[in-house]
């Protein structure tokens, strides 16, 4: 099942819905009150198979994806969970080493955006870089998990673009500084389309990854390929640290970060979960 958030009209309310078909959703809006718009929220309270059948009952109109406003496939989230250096090649492209332990650097949920919204640098960088990752969607409230039972937190999975301003992140490594606001900034967390329920992705590790800048291919490998798998992350992250639902693991991003410039378009795909499009804009100095 693959479920959004989204608005009608841009200034409409949000809704809940699922995609029935190929480029068709149907809307879940008053499935229950206490839900709003939340996916993970309805998971929790129906369970998969659940809702499935309320998804497959509904009778309501059939919305166009391409008429329809995305907003980010999470309603509430504390925290989005990045994952440093998590991929040889990446670490190789930037000259630096593999960690002997995941490297966690955070951003704010303000920072995330929807599928097809821009991303706009802010006046101080001209130097910003994608970088195209799996997140995995958090279901429950989850500490001290062992990494055999990782599945047990994992509501589904999203696709995330891990936008870095990467002129202020190197001059703040130079400095020996911390660099998460080169992360930080608002819009440099586009994720989505949807939330990828756990049966549409039997094996999150067997995933082809992609992004293209206006139909460049710039960055393909495969979720195999990471240093650190699910059930060490999702272990290591929830030791000590509550992870709640709505919370977001980008799990690491793949070789093949470069600049981008004004109006390029960004498609991240993560095969099984969806495909990402946001353009860049860059504010005047």
């Amino acid at each position: 099942m693959f479920l959004a958030r989204i608005r009608r009209t841009p200034s409409g309310p949000v809704e809940l819905a699922a995609r029935r078909a190929p480029g068709e959703l149907v809307s879940l809006a008053g499935l229950s009150p206490d839900l709003g718009d939340d996916p993970v929220a309805a998971l929790d309270t129906y369970g998969l198979d659940r809702l499935g059948e309320l998804v497959a009952g509904r009778t309501g109109p059939v919305l166009d994806e391409s008429a329809v406003v995305f907003e980010p496939p999470v309603a509430t989230c504390t925290k989005i969970c990045c994952l440093a250096l998590n991929y040889q090649e990446h670490a190789d492209e930037g000259g630096m080493e593999v960690p002997p332990e995941p490297v966690l650097f955070l951003k704010p949920p303000s920072a995330l955006v929807g599928h097809n919204q821009p991303v706009v640098a802010p006046a101080r960088t001209r130097h910003l870089e994608h970088e195209v990752e799996l997140a995995v969607v958090i279901g429950r409230v989850t500490k001290d998990l062992p990494a055999e039972r990782w599945r047990e937190a994992v509501a589904g999975y999203t696709v995330i673009n891990d936008m870095t301003a990467r002129d202020l992140q190197l001059a703040n490594i130079a400095r020996n500084v911390p660099w998460d606001q080169s992360k930080g900034f608002d819009t440099f967390a586009p994720a989505g389309p949807y939330l990828a329920t756990v049966d549409e992705v039997p094996d999150p590790q067997a995933l082809e990854l992609t992004l293209e800048v206006d139909g460049q291919v710039r960055q393909r490998a495969n979720t195999r390929q990471m240093v650190f798998g699910l059930p060490r992350l999702i272990a290591d992250l929830s030791d000590g640290m509550t992870l709640m639902p709505g919370d977001l693991i980008a799990t690491g991003t793949i070789a093949g970060i470069a600049p981008l410039k004004d109006g390029d378009t960004m498609r991240a795909t993560v095969q099984g979960v969806g495909t990402l499009v946001n353009t860049v804009k860059f504010r005047s100095a």
